[in-house]
């Protein structure tokens, strides 16, 4: 039984609902999965799960979200070379070079972790619509292929 875990940081509600299509999509493929806010997650829960996913959002002029600096550091601390990881998350073009940085920044922290990237990390523009759940469920996908390969 494939294990994931999907963990987001939200202001608007937007990553939210990006982590829990990503949850579903997951679930529709048979991995058990824990959904969990960033500030209530502790990296060391992450070390059993065969499936690492991070929903951050990106905060004013490209900063990470401040209820998720201590996690993200944390990340630099602890091996994950056993877990696969991918990386989404909502943001808004309007901020232009700052658009979804966060996303960038976190995948370049789990790869620094040991992990493995199983899909290429996603942007979505503000709220999810129907062309990026179906990215979602690819993005869900791929994870799972690459901890079945």
């Amino acid at each position: 039984m494939i294990k994931a875990q999907v963990v987001f940081a939200t202001i608007t509600g937007n990553n939210e609902d990006v982590a829990d299509i990503i949850t579903e999509a997951l679930e529709d493929l048979q991995v058990t999965v824990t959904e969990s806010e960033i500030s209530q997650t502790d990296v060391s829960s992450l070390t059993d799960k065969d499936i690492v996913v991070i929903v951050p959002y990106t905060y004013d002029e490209g900063a990470l979200p401040e209820e998720g600096l201590d996690f993200f550091d944390d990340l630099a601390d602890t091996d994950l070379s056993r877990q696969v990881y991918g990386v989404a998350g909502s943001g808004d073009i309007f901020y232009g070079d700052d658009y979804g940085v966060a996303v960038d920044r976190f995948d370049t922290q789990l790869a620094k972790s040991g992990a493995k990237k199983g899909t290429e990390s996603l942007k979505i523009n503000l709220s999810p619509d129907e062309n990026d759940i179906q990215k979602l469920d690819q993005f869900a996908d791929n994870l799972v292929s690459a901890v079945s390969n």
